[in-house]
């Protein structure tokens, strides 16, 4: 017991910084449904439809230039942290191609609104909110490389304080855009993405200052000499940030368009489904933190080449991720009127978001198990299983179930939102146990290849 609290403790100390600027950066979103739902249920409505496209968009970005973690911190357990500046600068070479890329790909959606059945009004404001948020993606991916090289260091806090202080300026550039003052137009729904945008350059500059001045990264940050591409490092972070980008286009995607599909159903279903997962992505940052640590400890376990520690690093942090996910579930289902009463005073939409967010509680077990084992599963740099597993769960069963359970198909009755997160239930479950069954098949078969 002491050594798996110990072990715990480990990834826990690298862990919070990272949950506190994971939380941080949600909470962007959660400021943005509270403050546009406080102008009008439509407001509320755009930022919900044109987050879903939106969300899609980073959260792939993100599974894209995420193999710098599980790189740079095999590097550093192999005692070869002077290899990084050059690794992390390929990756930044990564993030300005596919960050730019993903703001086209923005503007190019847009045409999308007026094809959902939206009302006229709500469809205008979501394209101008997608179209005004689009240009943080750069700055976002950028961000995200440098955040990957400073965790493999084991310097996560950095993240926490850049994060605090992107939220903090984010509340008074809504509070100006959304609303009105000192001379700004009141823009509504779009003023949250042009303050978004605003924030996600804030951070990016943040970043370089803090690693171009702080002593812990002096000899391995990637500013000091300009080079150029690499096309065998380009290939080794594509061969491992494909299939994560994958992965998390899969999982997000079906989110999103459960949200596109759902606005079928009116306003106050897209209003309270909002809440329910806005809610539900906030809780959901703890344990993806958790898996985040992981990949990290378990990445320089394998550098070091001691996969007795990587398999103990992996079953704790199961262990530790299904308990934060105890008390998550607890809150969100014993509290749940209160949390919809935070962002809107819709009676309807406060009824419906408060049945939705028990679901969103029970799902807090599964989606903690598969985001937790994901992480460790990075670490050993396994990326393509993991990714076929999750379309799988997400696309095989999520989706056409949530469609028959939501709209009904043949003798099944239509359920309304309810049928979409009880789909999602399942297909989580699915997701967990299947990766949970991965890591321990592939643990297994390094511990006996390496003994």
């Amino acid at each position: 017991m002491p050594k798996r609290f110990n072990d715990a403790k480990a990834t826990l100390t690298l862990a919070w910084p990272i949950m506190i600027g994971q939380l941080a950066q949600t909470g962007t979103a959660f400021v943005d449904a509270v403050m546009a739902g406080h102008v009008s249920a439509g407001d509320l409505a755009a930022v919900s439809v044109g987050a879903s496209i939106w969300t899609t968009l980073i959260v792939t970005l993100m599974g894209l230039l995420l193999a710098i973690s599980p790189l740079a911190a095999a590097k550093v357990g192999a005692g070869k942290a002077a290899e990084l500046p050059a690794l992390t600068q390929q990756a930044l070479y990564q993030a300005l191609i596919t960050g730019g890329i993903a703001m086209l790909l923005a503007h190019a959606l847009l045409p999308v609104f007026d094809h959902l059945g939206l009302t006229a009004e709500v469809a205008d404001k979501a394209k101008r909110f997608l179209a005004a948020v689009s240009w943080g993606l750069p700055a976002l991916a950028i961000s995200r490389v440098l955040y990957g090289y400073s965790s493999a260091l084991n310097q996560t806090k950095p993240m926490m304080v850049i994060a605090l202080i992107a939220l903090a300026l984010n509340v008074p550039a809504n509070w100006i855009l959304i609303y009105g003052h000192f001379g700004a137009p009141a823009l509504g729904a779009v003023g949250c993405g042009w303050a978004t945008a605003l924030c996600m350059w804030a951070s990016a500059l943040m970043w370089w200052l803090w690693i171009r001045s702080a002593t812990v990264y002096r000899g391995t940050h990637p500013f000091d000499t300009l080079r150029g591409i690499h096309w065998p490092t380009q290939w080794q972070l594509a061969k491992l940030g494909i299939p994560i980008g994958l992965m998390f286009f899969i999982e997000v995607s079906a989110f999103s368009l459960i949200a596109l599909l759902i606005a079928r159903l009116g306003t106050t279903a897209v209003a309270a489904h909002q809440v329910a997962l806005n809610f539900a992505s906030l809780l959901f940052m703890i344990p993806m933190a958790i898996g985040t640590a992981l990949t990290v400890r378990v990445g320089q376990a394998v550098g070091a080449n001691d996969w007795q520690q990587a398999r103990l690093i992996g079953q704790n942090g199961v262990r530790l991720g299904l308990l934060v996910a105890g008390v998550g579930a607890a809150l969100t289902m014993l509290f749940g009127e209160f949390i919809a009463g935070w962002y809107t005073q819709d009676a309807a939409v406060l009824a419906l978001a408060t049945q939705l967010l028990v679901l969103a509680g029970i799902f807090q077990f599964s989606d903690a198990t598969q985001v937790v084992a994901s992480g460790v599963l990075r670490g050993y740099q396994s990326t393509r299983l993991p990714m076929l597993l999750h379309m799988l769960a997400f696309w095989l069963v999520g989706m056409p179930l949530g469609y028959a359970l939501t709209f009904g198909f043949g003798p099944i009755s239509g359920m309304g939102p309810r049928g979409y997160w009880i789909a999602l239930v399942v297909a989580l479950t699915c997701a967990a146990l299947s990766l949970l069954v991965l890591f321990g098949r592939l643990s297994r078969a390094r511990l006996r290849q390496h003994t």
